[in-house]
């Protein structure tokens, strides 16, 4: 048993996915992020500034986790690290499939990320408040790797053949954050099927029941 640090309302939601769709039993440690709480709240929670948590990771930052003496952080690495241990249809079943998971990994990270983080971020603002340059430009950014990933998926049900992997689930991810601009969907509908497809898995039905029940 694995111990997560972390809220389902961060990036640990993708270890909490996984663990769900894998089976994996782990113990939950609630670190919220420091901004969310002022200072008389970050005198009573733990947080990713307090010193408990720090002494975990030291860059301060939602999720880590801690496996048989083991800590790691960075969620898409954990997810890729707890595939790999655990095995079953998630994980790569090859050198093959384990260059591909990673490839499709690291291509969440670089091409989609920085961009889909703008458009969930500014979305969350009131309309007065956003920075619509900003969003249009991170939609904008976003319409080249939406195309890249939509050839990909236009024969194959999922991003390594007819199973869904933790590749799937790491840029969907990623890709969960783009879903307040539909015109990208839109554009892409392999990305669309297969996102929807994503999301229809019990396990990430499950996984967002327990964030939704979270409080902001």
């Amino acid at each position: 048993m694995f111990t997560l640090y972390g809220v389902y309302r961060s990036r640990a939601m993708r270890i909490a996915w996984l663990a769900k769709e894998m089976g994996l039993a782990f113990r939950h440690v609630p670190v919220i992020q420091r901004y969310k709480l002022n200072d008389v709240e970050a005198k009573t929670r733990l947080h990713t500034r307090s010193p408990e948590f720090l002494a975990i990771n030291p860059n301060g930052h939602i999720p880590s986790i801690e496996d048989d003496g083991v800590i790691l952080h960075e969620s898409l690495a954990i997810t890729l690290y707890l595939a790999r241990k655990h095995g079953g249809p998630l994980a790569p079943a090859n050198s093959r499939e384990d260059g591909l998971a990673t490839m499709w990994t690291l291509w969440a990270a670089t091409e989609a990320e920085p961009h889909t983080i703008v458009v969930l971020m500014q979305n969350r603002l009131p309309r007065a408040m956003r920075d619509e340059a900003a969003l249009t430009k991170a939609i904008e950014a976003l319409r080249t790797p939406f195309a890249v990933l939509d050839g990909a998926l236009k024969d194959s049900p999922w991003l390594l053949g007819d199973r869904f992997t933790v590749a799937d689930l790491n840029v969907a991810e990623v890709l969960r954050y783009a879903m307040a601009a539909p015109a990208l969907f839109e554009a892409a509908p392999n990305v669309k099927r297969w996102l929807d497809a994503c999301h229809a898995r019990p396990a990430y039905i499950e996984t967002v029941a327990i964030r939704e029940a979270e409080p902001e």
